[in-house]
Parts: structure tokens; C-alpha cells; sequence
């Protein structure tokens, strides 16, 4: 009985370890999350200091979003060569120097250049926190850790939302001075501070034990796995690990290209899955609702406090993901999330049909201002706990060793390739008509239930090295 209560012990306090690690390892996730939210304060204020038209602020909001699809797309590349918690590093840099530079743009060109280099570090963060969690957790907890990365962004969306509401009316809005210094320029800079704590994080860690096995650092690989595994299963995981890693150099190591138009299928799939995430519009709730809710109607202090709400109803609703993901599986999560986005934008899209225009701007009259919040609300609680945190979860596990960083970034840059396009056709569109706009995410939610249902299968409880998907929804052994 004592045996067993000592291993129970031991068995907690590595995945006590682990935990530690897979939160210092999302600290850039929640960098993802401020740098996006961040502009939503600042929309307004940069538009009339610059004189910019509707197309011309879409893009500067967007300019980040370039950089991230960038630095996605290079991230696996270059973790594969110098490491998963090295390229933490400089991404953290990379954020550190954009958030000084957009604190002082004096240009709208200037403003796109410190978005864009800020852009890279987040883009590549967002690809390695989730590969670096994914291969240091085991696989019972990795569904609940892989969470840890869209928490952390809902963590870090609030916190630059709240941080943008406490200087707009500590100034008197966002345009207005505090300490010398206009109010948005304070939101950009106050990004300093997660930067530094992740660079500082990204040098305590250690590094992926499959990192350096493919290496040939055994030693070190050796010393990692002690830390996050009981001492009797170390060689055991080691060997699983090199037994991957030998049978991936008899293949096209780290190649994605296959016959389905030019890649393989389960990077299809990825692409998909990602671009489908962004497409719904839950970014826009998060770049605009500032903007948004003062067109309809609401003033600038009660937009800012609505969008804060709204942020802390995501963190809140993620919790739901990081305690069901494990027990009820990927895919039912996902199916119920497509089905309440779905209902939900089709609601907000019904709700600005009622809109009048006062003074050249949309009102919606009576009720339905109330309709069209609580339904918003609805659509992020639905993504929040399901959609959210899971495309970064599947990302995380379902490619193959070999190409996992590769492809890992591919579906990334897919996903900021996508938030891209509808962040700056969002003020087109919303200046055409809304009801068209969020029918338009609507129809993209109704085509993310059906790609659930017919192409994404269970992932849960299988180890990465014995994990394969293929684009037909077959689960595949990579042993056999």
C-alpha cells in the first residue's frame, strides 16, 4: 500500500513538473494573445492621428498578422535546427523590440514595420509552445496541457483589453495624454513586460527531449526525461522516442509534400482546420468590438467595458476545454462548438437586420442591441471552450514525428494567413452591411461542423510516436 502511495506521490509530482513547464512554455501564447488585442484600444485613435481611411486602418490592425503567418511558417524550420526554447528566446526579443517601436511610430508606415517584426516573434511562438508542450507532456494530461496555449491567449487577450480600458479612461480616451504620452502608445508599450518574462522563462527551460535525441545530446535527452517521467520509465520513453526517430530516417524526413495537391493529406487537414478557426470571425470580436459596439450605439466607456467582459467570459469558458479535452474526447468538443457558433452569429447576423442608420451609423433599436451582445457573448463562449483551445491542442499531436514542426508551422501560418483576411476585410464589410458580414461567419461555422464531422477523428489517449492521421479520418498506428 505504501508502494503505491509513493508512486501515486512520485506520479504527481512529475506531472507537477510538467504542468510548470507546459505554463512557462504558453507565456507565448499569451503573447499571441495581447499583441492581437492589444490595437482593438487603440483602433480609433491611430485612425485619426494618421488620417486613415477604413481599408488603410483594416490594414494597419492586419500588418501583425503578415509577420505572424512569416514567422509560423519559419518556426518549425528553425526549431528543428537550434531548438524549441532557443527560438522561445528570440521570439521574445522580436516582441520586445516591436512593442517599444509601435509605442513611438510616428508614421503609418512606421507602425506597420514595428507590427510586422512583432508579428514574426508571435507567429513563432504560436507554433512552439504548442509543439514543445505537446512532446514534454504525457500523453493521459497532453490534451488538458496542449490547453495551456489558448488559455493563455484568452489570459493575455483580457489582459490587454483591461490594460487599453484603465489607460482610455484613466486618460479620458485613447487619443488623450497620460504622463506626456497619448493613451495608445501606452497600451503598445505596456507590452514590454510579458516579452521580458517570457525571454526569461525560454532560458530556465529545457529543452524538448525529442529535440535532442534527434541530435544525438542522449545524455542530455536523458537528463530532461528524469525530470518529467519516473525514474523506472525513463529508458522506456527513451527508447519509444529513438525508435521514432530511426524509423522516420528511413523516410522522407521532414518532408510534407505529397499527391495531394502538392502535400500530404493530413496537412490538408491541418490547413483546414486552422483557416477554419479564423474564419468563423471570433478575431473580430477581438480586434473591433471596441469599434463595433460604439457604432451600434454604445459609448466609448461602456464599449471598453464590454469588450474587458467579453475577454474574461473567454478565459473563463477555456477552463471547460482544459477539463473535459482528456475525458470526452477532441472531436465531440469541436462538433458542439461548430453547432453553438453557428446559432449564435446566425442570431447576431439576424440582430443587425433591425439596424437603422442615425447620423451615417448603424443603431439597432430596442431590444435588439441586448440580443446581438448576449448572442457575441454566446459565439465566444462556444469557440472559447471548444474551437479555441482544440485547433491548437490537434495541431499539437496529429502529424507525424517527422514532419511535426514542419507541418505545425504550415497550419499556423494558415491560421494568421486567415486571421489576416478577415481582419482587413472586416471594416469593408461591416461598412457594406453587417447582417452580411456575420452571415458570412455564420455559413463558415455550419462548413466547420461538417469538416469535424467527416474528416477529424479521435486523438485522445494515443502517444505521439504511435499517432498518424490521415486525411480520410483513419487513425493509423506509425508502429505498424
Amino acid at each position: 500500500m505504501s508502494n503505491t502511495s509513493t508512486q501515486h506521490g512520485e506520479d504527481r509530482a512529475f506531472k507537477g513538473k510538467v504542468t510548470l513547464f507546459a505554463i512557462a512554455a504558453a507565456v507565448g501564447g499569451f503573447l499571441f494573445g495581447f499583441d492581437s488585442s492589444v490595437i482593438n484600444g487603440a483602433v480609433d485613435a491611430i485612425k485619426g492621428e494618421f488620417g486613415l481611411s477604413d481599408a488603410a486602418s483594416g490594414f494597419a490592425v492586419a500588418s501583425a498578422l503578415i509577420g505572424c503567418a512569416f514567422g509560423a511558417y519559419f518556426a518549425g524550420r528553425l526549431a528543428d535546427r537550434w531548438g524549441r526554447t532557443r527560438v522561445m528566446f528570440w521570439a521574445a526579443v522580436l516582441f520586445f523590440v516591436s512593442s517599444i517601436g509601435s509605442a513611438f511610430a510616428f508614421a503609418t508606415w512606421d507602425l506597420v514595420v514595428w507590427r510586422l517584426i512583432g508579428g514574426l516573434g508571435i507567429g513563432t511562438a504560436s507554433v512552439i509552445a504548442p509543439a514543445y508542450i505537446s512532446e514534454v507532456s504525457p500523453k493521459a494530461i497532453r490534451g488538458r496541457l496542449a490547453s495551456f496555449q489558448q488559455l493563455a491567449i484568452t489570459l493575455g487577450i483580457f489582459a490587454a483589453l483591461l490594460s487599453d480600458q484603465l489607460f482610455a479612461v484613466t486618460a479620458g480616451g485613447a487619443s488623450e495624454q497620460v504622463l506626456g504620452l497619448a493613451a495608445w502608445r501606452w497600451m503598445f508599450l505596456v507590452g514590454v513586460v510579458p516579452s521580458v518574462v517570457y525571454g526569461v522563462l525560454a532560458i530556465t527551460l529545457p529543452e524538448s527531449p525529442r529535440f535532442l535525441l534527434a541530435k544525438g545530446r542522449k545524455d542530455d535527452a536523458r537528463g530532461v526525461m528524469e525530470k518529467i517521467v519516473p525514474r523506472d520509465t525513463v529508458n522506456t520513453s527513451l527508447e519509444e522516442i529513438q525508435d521514432g526517430i530511426e524509423k522516420e530516417a528511413n523516410e522522407k524526413k521532414g518532408s510534407i509534400r505529397g499527391n495531394r495537391f502538392g502535400l500530404q493529406p493530413i496537412v490538408w487537414v491541418g490547413i483546414i482546420l486552422a483557416v477554419l478557426q479564423q474564419f468563423v470571425g471570433i478575431n473580430v470580436i477581438f480586434y473591433y468590438s471596441t469599434t463595433l459596439w460604439q457604432a451600434v450605439g454604445f459609448k466609448e466607456e461602456q464599449s471598453f467595458l464590454i469588450s474587458t467582459i467579453t475577454s474574461v467570459v473567454n478565459v473563463a469558458v477555456t477552463f471547460i476545454a482544459i477539463f473535459t479535452v482528456d475525458k470526452l474526447g477532441r472531436k465531440p468538443l469541436l462538433v458542439a462548438g461548430s453547432s453553438g457558433m453557428f446559432v449564435s452569429l446566425a442570431m447576431v447576423a439576424i440582430a443587425f437586420s433591425q439596424a437603422t442608420i442615425v447620423n451615417g451609423e448603424p443603431q439597432l433599436p430596442g431590444a435588439w442591441g441586448v440580443i446581438a451582445l448576449i448572442f457575441a457573448n454566446l459565439f465566444v463562449v462556444s469557440f472559447g471552450a471548444t474551437w479555441g483551445p482544440l485547433m491548437w491542442v490537434l495541431l499539437g499531436e496529429m502529424f507525424p514525428n517527422r514532419i511535426r514542426a514542419t507541418a505545425l508551422g504550415v497550419g499556423s501560418a494558415a491560421n494568421w494567413i486567415a486571421n489576416f483576411l478577415v481582419t482587413i476585410t472586416f471594416p469593408v464589410l461591416s461598412g457594406f452591411n453587417l447582417t452580411v458580414t456575420y452571415g458570412i461567419y455564420a455559413l463558415f461555422a455550419l462548413l466547420s461542423l461538417f469538416f469535424v464531422i467527416k474528416k477529424i477523428p479521435e486523438t485522445k489517449g494515443r502517444s505521439l510516436e504511435e499517432m498518424g492521421i490521415t486525411a480520410e479520418g483513419e487513425t493509423v498506428d506509425a508502429k505498424a
